[in-house]
């Protein structure tokens, strides 16, 4: 059984950051009043199968750890500054993962998140082999730290 926009809602909103969650609640809030401008500048930043509104001013998510930089907007990795290709979902499960550093994501977690389906009818197989082909394009030279950490028969985490 698929989960009502309300439920995955939810989940969403259990991400997000303290400020994130009142920015988020005073955006609804603007929303439902009709305050929200048509006319404001912005831009629309896909994740997933949903958006968020973005001022075309604003600076752009972008994290550094040692050698890797992350753009979320520029959909950009790179280790050593050699640009990392992603496919879709590796971006998608590292953008998760980096977003929210040190939280353990479970599998099911990554599949409703990323994959947006039920995740009885996928197996860990196809997240353990995603995430395996991440962290063989993130290790561009030995010596390097793995960013996606494994927490054995629950999941994954980004910790450096």
């Amino acid at each position: 059984m698929k989960d009502s926009g309300r439920k995955i809602g939810e989940k969403l909103f259990a991400l997000l950051s303290p400020n994130q969650k009142k920015e988020m609640a005073q955006f609804v809030r603007d929303y439902e009043a009709g305050d929200i401008l048509a006319d404001v500048p912005c831009t629309t930043l896909f994740h997933g199968s949903y958006f968020i509104p973005q001022q075309a001013d604003q600076p752009l998510t972008e994290i550094r750890e040692g050698d890797l930089y992350f753009c979320l907007e520029q959909r950009l990795v790179t280790v050593r500054s050699q640009v990392i290709p992603l496919t879709v979902k590796e971006f998608e499960i590292f953008a998760l993962l980096i977003l929210n550093p040190k939280r353990v994501f479970t599998y099911e977690m990554l599949l409703d998140l990323v994959w947006h389906k039920d995740y009885t009818y996928y197996s860990r197989k196809a997240i353990n082999n995603h995430i395996s082909n991440l962290r063989k394009k993130l290790r561009v030279a030995p010596g390097l730290p793995d960013y996606v950490k494994s927490v054995y028969g629950v999941g994954y985490k980004f910790e450096v």
